[in-house]
């Protein structure tokens, strides 16, 4: 089967790491694994673990801890995968035949998109508008969903604008899943990694046909661990799991075990404000950039993520931008087009300060030479 590339993890799998300076991270700068167990006793706990399977599903502490932190949630409800791309792929796989309907929020991380284009699905594109703050508008969402909808799909808060949906937006999200009968499909992955604002609530509780998903790479610094996870109606997830057993089949024991770690209460909340320190210190390091450049950039700041989405004032393809940027400074950003939309780069803010700091000196540079070569 031919397959619609994903561009964007494409891109950076080649190049990530053969820049000096990788500014399309969308996570907080990741932990050792020695930052993350601390004492010795631990360390050393930690070692005696013994290298076999683990359940397919998830270990049953761990998806009890998991579930802990959706209302009304059980073990049950729950399916820990290789990834949160590996839950997304996994809810799709199951809901989706050739010739459905699907409301895809956009921008947004492309996965999905691909994924319904390969298997012959309809997307009919959900557009955030930046006047609106990148919240969609309720009677665009009206005009989209017809009883042949099969799902919607919301990142919530949005990779990578940032937005947290806001509560118009999410009532009438969730009065029009339930007047089409379709799936509601939430990929939360950023909560936690919220700047000002409380933990962005989940869309998991209100309506019965929803399938959350979320993993411990972007908010938590750990991607590496590849771990994730979904919550969904118990007999759905029972029918997930037949499907996963064709995928990785299961988590490895050790990132079954550490995420245990990461997700006890206090370890949790220790972690989360970390990276909000991490996103209190490096946004305004970015949006001085930004202002300093006077009329070039504009943004809307982002309420969530590791990422800005930026918009730039010159008649440039926003890959040819990118390009340029790697090539001739070393330096890594995602280009819009490669979320639908030219015209934006995405700058990641969430590796050390001054390695921010500098990526953008480079990204300065190469400003500074385009505008001289214009000039001449």
């Amino acid at each position: 089967m031919k397959i619609e590339p994903f561009e964007m993890e494409r891109y950076q799998s080649v190049y990530e790491y053969v820049v000096e300076y990788d500014l399309a991270e969308s996570g907080v700068h990741p932990f050792t694994l020695r930052e993350l167990l601390g004492h010795d006793d631990a360390v050393q706990r930690f070692l005696d673990v013994r290298l076999g399977y683990p359940q397919s599903e998830g270990t049953p502490e761990l998806r009890e801890t998991v579930a802990a932190l959706y209302p009304h949630a059980i073990d049950d409800n729950v399916l820990v995968t290789n990834g949160s791309s590996e839950a997304i792929f996994t809810s799709a796989w199951r809901l989706f035949e050739k010739g459905d309907e699907l409301v895809l929020m956009q921008p947004n991380y492309q996965q999905l998109w691909g994924l319904a284009k390969t298997w012959g699905v309809k997307v009919k594109p959900l557009v955030l508008r930046e006047d609106l703050g990148w919240q969609f508008d309720p009677e665009d969402l009206k005009q989209l969903v017809t009883k042949k909808t099969r799902a919607i799909q919301v990142c919530n808060p949005n990779n990578p604008t940032g937005a947290i949906m806001a509560e118009a937006q999410r009532k009438a999200l969730l009065d029009a899943v339930e007047d089409a009968g379709a799936w509601l499909l939430s990929d939360e992955v950023y909560q936690g990694a919220e700047r000002e604002a409380g933990e962005t609530e989940t869309l998991w509780g209100p309506y019965e046909k929803t399938i959350v998903t979320n993993g411990l790479s972007k908010a938590y610094g750990l991607p590496g661990l590849r771990v994730g996870w979904l919550v969904g109606p118990a007999r759905t997830v029972e029918e997930l799991m037949g499907y996963h057993d064709y995928l990785t089949l299961t988590p490895t024991m050790l990132s079954d075990r550490l995420a245990r770690l990461v997700l006890e209460k206090r370890r949790r909340r220790e972690i989360l404000g970390r990276t909000r320190s991490i996103l209190r210190k490096n946004y305004p390091a970015l949006r001085d950039w930004l202002e300093a450049h006077g009329t070039l950039f504009s943004h809307v700041a982002p309420a969530a993520g590791a990422i800005c989405w930026i918009k730039y004032a010159f008649p440039m393809n926003s890959t040819e931008l990118v390009e340029r940027l790697r090539k001739e400074k070393s330096t890594l950003l995602v280009p819009g087009d490669m979320f639908g939309m030219d015209g934006y780069v995405r700058i990641g803010i969430g590796p050390p300060t001054d390695y921010l700091v500098a990526g953008l000196d480079r990204f300065d540079a190469l400003l500074r030479e385009m505008k001289a070569g214009k000039a001449r």
